[in-house]
């Protein structure tokens, strides 16, 4: 991730997709492993259709949402306003939605992940820490 906060808001958004597409890729295989041990598929198909659908959906909400808090800033000329992290997060959570087939579902989605989202650049721009020791 510190290539993605590297890059400054508004700016090489291809990039930016590319860097969450492989970091949803690479957490939907990991939570489809956990899915799988969990919950075992009763063929090898079955196996193989779950770890492609969680990692393709996740590798599409990294991408969408990378690309479109960047073309949000660009837009609307405001880099590092938090508005374009609650868009982003709410985009996926619309794709979620659509993917469910469920308004319901979408909605929430949206503003939990557009609330998440938001957060997390709020603690970044303000140097919050959880996980990391402070430096």
């Amino acid at each position: 991730m510190s290539d993605y906060w590297d890059i400054p808001e508004g700016t090489d958004c291809p990039r930016k997709a590319w860097l969450l597409a492989r970091l949803g890729a690479g957490l939907g295989l990991c939570g489809s492993a956990f899915h799988l041990a969990a919950f075992q598929p009763e063929t090898a198909l079955q196996a193989v259709q779950r770890v492609a659908t969680a990692t393709v959906t996740m590798a599409t909400l990294g991408a969408v949402f990378g690309a479109t808090t960047c073309l949000s800033a660009q837009i609307r000329e405001a880099p590092d306003d938090l508005l374009n992290y609650f868009i982003g997060g709410c985009s996926c959570g619309v794709i979620l939605g659509a993917r469910a087939h469920s308004f319901g579902t979408g909605t929430t989605a949206c503003l939990g992940l557009g609330f998440m989202a938001t957060m997390t650049k709020m603690g970044k721009k303000e140097g919050w820490h959880f996980l990391t020791p402070r430096v």
